[in-house]
């Protein structure tokens, strides 16, 4: 029967329950209940998938917490991993989690590099080798990386300004005390030793119209005071204030703490490096016999902006001398380096304001040069030098958004599960915030995009970020952020994290941060198929190439000249609010797009209607609101309209250039490739940004302008996104995501003949390895029913012949619901205790008062009768929880998220009928009753870590078909 000729449900976790395949300790539910047998597609990519190396299993973020670690703890806990499906460690050492109690069980620290530490990541690394695990080493400890023993120009500094205003006529007097006190900035984490040094001190109008108006009061100070005359009316004094080491290193442990290094200082970031590879290779021997790679983390600068010849960089590059202007190009700033008070100084007249913008414009892109050449290229060459891989988070303040990953082997982005509660993933997805309901953070799509622009297949991830809700992370809301990291372009994940905390400590254990990934968590006997299912995903996509033929260029530039360098990914203001809606958009609609930069565009060779750069080729650009564009981006704009390619701008064309140096020249060159792209209005499009739903916006755009997806959505959904890829051997790839954690989606979909032409439709199933044939109508479409937390991952390859995919329903109007006669049995987790009930109804166990701190395991009993017991389905409805479901004593296996749905008939006979469901509950509700225990109080009760009880168990209904 033709696949259109009859209802079809594409659920996965329908047909995950009409068979079984056995993974580790855990039963879990497999793809179907017809075997493959012994296959043979593209025998590389399938056999990849199917038993994939112990390699591409996700990693973990592995903290040495206070450096309290010893010999036999640590081979046991890298064996833990191991028997949980972890396939490497970073590994880390962070400062002790001072809100552990206080109680360190008297074990001593070891101080970062000494011999007794070395001598412990040996043991690390044996232990990982022996067991076929990787390792990867952070570089330093805590983020950014310095040390103790750092000295003067060797520790970051920083140029920020202190303005007093005041009302004349005035005799005034300040100290150099009272100026570095109104500068010296909040940073999160300032470093005791800051040295400060006033560079130049200014009296300035209020309001300000042109430099000849400041009165220029440096070198002035007697006894280290300054005596004023401040004429009649309003005016402020600015103070330009160098501190040299202002931030210590966030979370260091001992022998890395103290200041950060300057990453603008080539010399000193070279010292740093060598200082510790030569130590440690100096025990040990070469580093490159233990680890992949060395891995820089978050670089949070807190607005680093100095060297000793930073102004002599900055006039070699631009051309004048930025350092009279300085004061004014400098914000209030304080923690992270945000932006504090946009009317700190004093008001400035549009010319005034424009030169800054344009000067400000300079200074950031002379930093992220400076930060490029001196800090990340000397680093990638020590990392090449020492035979191993470079792994980053290569972004921040000071870097090139895009660029800065360009030179590292695996370049690295980030995921937050936090947000699954504070910022609703699964539940919302709306457009007033970028960062409500999604996982990713804004930055992912520049890293992934930078990795396709250098043709790079290894794109590493910490994902699943979590400092806020650490007990109350579910499968559900782990497979959910990591689906979503997928598609931003993520083939390998980092887990944050698991905390090294030996079995003696008090419960919960030793917590820096992280989803509780510990073998005292409820569902660590389970961990492994959700590695299992990350790893065949990973081993998958780290061999193929994602598709992508839309370019975006975000208003970068355009954001430096503002309001300068934000904190990516978390910036504190967005330049153009809805800049993430723009590519989700092209991606729910069925499309692939990539960011790009003004310096990549400018590097593109622009042939046949399309950019091409690289192995990657664009036929279609947006730009969002870019207003400035150097000239040399100009002159490609309009050489790719030229050739046939087309741009839409959104809301605004570009209308001037960038930088200060011959402006007005460059203004009118601009202006000019602007004026002859206009002359082509097909290909140079203007477009309005919508009030509204830009998923709507754009497929009326895609259908105006035909501008052709590799798969028709006939009903984009917020939460449904796909990716697109290809391997060497011709196979095509769509991998299908819903984020939505209680709602599946139905919509036709149609692939279009690009996918389908001279190949044959699979499912590939992540969760056991197993595939199916699909059937497509004539028209290549398919009825998707895509549930709750669901992925799909569609495989179109030569290969022929294989077993049909017979989903099974969601559902049926002839489904009889089990309501009553449940028995309930609670497994607590932590004391043992067992206490068996009689349930009424199903219910959430968080509306059952002697239930609602439960945490462990529920075995839901009851009995079915049956006539006919031929394919017979039970339908589990809402379970929040892993399920394990039992009939008649047989396995039936586990369901770890969204739909619970299994094919029981082989299992059943005529007559009665036992069924026995156990779903392991999350402890969040159980840790927060522990008010005596001031870890569990800290992770779910205090400031802005209070967290709301949260649902759990069998809830229904649960139906029989």
């Amino acid at each position: 029967m033709n696949l259109m000729d009859r209802r079809t449900f594409l659920s996965k976790s329908g047909v995950l329950a009409t068979g079984y395949f056995v993974t580790g300790r855990i039963r879990v539910a497999s793809g179907s209940a017809i075997s493959d047998g012994n296959l043979q597609t593209s025998p590389d990519l399938y056999g990849l998938f199917r038993n994939p190396d112990q390699s591409y299993h996700p990693y973990v973020r592995w903290w040495w917490n206070g450096n309290k670690v010893e010999a036999g703890e640590i081979v046991r806990e890298l064996r833990l991993l191991k028997e949980s499906g972890i396939g490497g460690v970073e590994i880390n050492p962070v400062e002790f989690p001072v809100r552990s109690d206080g109680d360190d069980l008297g074990k001593p620290s070891l101080k970062w590099l000494s011999d007794e530490w070395i001598d412990m990541l040996k043991i690390a690394f044996d232990e990982a080798k022996t067991s076929g695990m990787t390792c990867d080493l952070i570089v330093g400890s805590g983020w950014p990386f310095g040390a103790e023993y750092l000295e003067g120009e060797e520790r970051s500094q920083i140029a920020v300004i202190g303005v007093k205003k005041l009302t004349g006529p005035l005799e005034y007097e300040i100290s150099d005390y009272e100026i570095f006190k109104e500068a010296d900035p909040a940073v999160s984490s300032p470093f005791p030793g800051r040295r400060m040094e006033l560079l130049s001190l200014y009296l300035v109008p209020d309001p300000l119209t042109g430099m000849d108006q400041i009165i220029d009061l440096s070198g002035q100070a007697i006894n280290k005071s300054f005596k004023i005359t401040v004429p009649g009316g309003k005016y402020a004094l600015y103070g330009l204030v160098k501190i040299e080491g202002f931030m210590q290193v966030i979370n260091g442990a001992p022998g890395a703490t103290g200041p950060v290094l300057n990453h603008f200082n080539k010399a000193s970031v070279n010292k740093y490096l060598h200082h510790m590879s030569d130590t440690i290779e100096k025990k040990i021997g070469p580093l490159s016999d233990y680890i992949r790679a060395l891995f820089t983390d978050s670089m949070e600068l807190e607005g680093a902006n100095w060297s000793s010849d930073m102004m002599d960089e900055f006039k070699k590059r631009r051309g004048y001398d930025l350092f009279p202007y300085l004061p004014f190009i400098l914000f209030k700033t304080g923690a992270m380096g945000n932006i504090t008070d946009f009317k700190y100084g004093v008001p400035t007249s549009p010319e005034f304001e424009e030169m800054i913008q344009r000067m400000r414009y300079d200074f950031e892109l002379t930093k992220a040069e400076l930060l490029g050449e001196r800090f990340i290229r000397t680093y990638v060459d020590w990392c090449r030098d020492l035979n191993v891989k470079s792994r980053a988070q290569a972004y921040g303040r000071s870097f090139f958004p895009l660029e800065s990953s360009f030179e590292y082997d695996i370049p690295e982005c980030e995921s937050w599960t936090m947000n699954w509660l504070k910022h609703k993933v699964g539940e919302e997805m709306p457009e007033d915030d970028y960062r409500r309901g999604r996982a990713y953070t804004m930055i992912n799509k520049y890293v992934s995009s930078a990795a396709n622009l250098k043709g790079k297949r290894l794109v590493s991830c910490e994902e699943m970020t979590d400092t806020y809700t650490v007990f109350n992370t579910t499968f559900e809301n782990l497979k959910i952020g990591g689906d979503q990291s997928a598609i931003t372009g993520v083939t390998h994940s980092v887990f944050h994290g698991f905390n090294y905390s030996p079995p003696e400590a008090p419960y919960p254990g030793w917590i820096r941060y992280g989803g509780y990934y510990n073998e005292n968590n409820t569902w660590w006997p389970y961990f492994h198929l959700y590695n299992e299912y990350k790893g065949r995903l990973s081993a998958l996509f780290q061999h193929v190439t994602m598709y992508t033929d839309i370019a975006i260029l975000p208003p970068v530039e355009d954001m430096w000249s503002l309001i300068g360098a934000q904190m990516e990914p978390f910036p504190s203001i967005t330049h153009v609010e809805y800049m993430t809606f723009v590519w989700e958009a092209i991606n729910k609609n069925g499309s692939g797009c990539d960011y790009v930069s003004q310096r990549i565009i400018r590097d593109a060779e622009m042939k046949d209607g399309c950019m091409v750069y690289g192995n990657r080729k664009y036929h279609t650009l947006f730009l969002i609101r870019v207003e400035s564009l150097e000239t040399n981006t100009a002159r490609q704009l309009y050489e790719f309209v030229k050739t046939g390619g087309r741009i839409f701008c959104i809301e605004s064309f570009p209308g001037k250039s960038l930088g200060w140096k011959n402006h007005k020249e460059k203004d009118k060159e601009v202006l000019d490739f602007v004026d002859k792209m206009k002359a082509v209005p097909d290909r140079f499009i203007l477009l309005e940004k919508p009030e509204k739903d830009f998923i709507s916006w754009y497929k009326g755009v895609q259908k105006q302008y035909n501008i052709e997806p590799y798969i028709k959505i006939e009903k984009p959904d917020p939460y449904v996104m796909q990716t697109r890829s290809q391997a060497d051997d011709g196979s095509e790839i769509l991998y299908i995501i819903n984020s939505h954690i209680h709602n599946s989606h139905q919509t036709k979909i149609t692939f279009s003949k690009a996918l389908t032409a001279r190949r044959y439709g699979w499912i590939w199933y992540p969760e056991d390895g197993k595939r199916f044939r699909i059937s497509m109508a004539k028209d290549n479409s398919l009825n998707l029913d895509i549930g709750p937390a669901e992925s799909m991952l569609f495989v179109f390859t030569i290969q022929k012949d294989g077993p049909d995919w017979n989903p099974l329903p969601g559902g049926s109007p002839l489904a009889t619901t089990i309501e009553t006669g449940w028995s309930a049995e609670f497994r607590h987790c932590r004391d043992g205790s067992v206490k068996t009930v009689q349930i009424k109804t199903l219910q959430d166990l968080k509306d059952m008062p002697d239930f609602v701190n439960f945490s462990g395991t529920v075995i839901y009993r009851n009995t079915i009768k049956m006539d006919n017991p031929q394919n017979a389905v039970l339908n589990l409805g809402k379970v929040y929880g892993l399920s394990e479901l039992k009939v008649n004593g047989k396995d039936c296996g586990v369901k770890w998220y969204g739909r619970r749905i299994y094919s029981i008939g082989d299992n059943l006979t005529k007559g009665i009928n036992t069924i026995e469901i156990k779903v392991v509950t999350s402890m969040g509700n159980y840790i927060k009753s522990l008010t005596d225990n001031p870890v569990a109080q800290y992770w779910t009760n205090e400031k802005n870590k209070i967290q709301p009880l949260q649902s759990m168990g069998l809830i229904g209904p649960v139906t029989l078909y």
